[in-house]
């Protein structure tokens, strides 16, 4: 599986950049979280979802046996370690200890990345410390 073109990934995502939260949306300008973000990125990048999103539980402290976000993932994107993700790179945060991922975002610099946050909307913001120590996942977008 090819990777789409890096700069376009993140030149969509950032056209994204203002949309308002909403829980379990994914309507640029009009309402998405941060999974709703990474559909309409795929979107406008790759094509059509290739299956239904069910509904999810907004728990970041969720645990269980799987980790149903990236097991999702894998299905349709190929997998990197994260240490290596390229601006342009779909990053999975695992927001406490022992919790699934459960928080999504979009590489768009070395120390930048954007997201959909509660209250906040789609932004872009610098990647510290604390959210660097937070991913656990990371995929590139596929060309078809």
């Amino acid at each position: 599986m090819t990777a789409a073109d890096l700069d376009t990934v993140i030149a969509v995502a950032r056209s994204w950049m203002g949309t308002p939260y909403h829980d379990q949306a994914s309507l640029k300008g009009v309402g998405c979280d941060c999974l709703g973000l990474a559909r309409g990125v795929w979107r406008e990048v790759v094509g059509p979802e290739p299956f239904l999103i069910p509904p999810y539980s907004r728990d970041w402290g969720e645990s269980g046996p799987r980790e149903v976000l990236a097991d999702g993932a894998r299905r349709m994107m190929p997998e990197i370690a994260p240490e290596v993700a390229p601006p342009g790179a779909l990053i999975l945060f695992r927001m406490m200890p022992r919790a699934i991922a459960k928080h999504v975002g979009i590489l768009t610099g070395p120390d930048t990345f954007l997201h959909a946050y509660e209250r906040l909307g789609v932004i872009e913001e610098p990647l510290t410390p604390m959210w660097q120590r937070r991913i656990a996942f990371a995929f590139l977008f596929p060309q078809l």
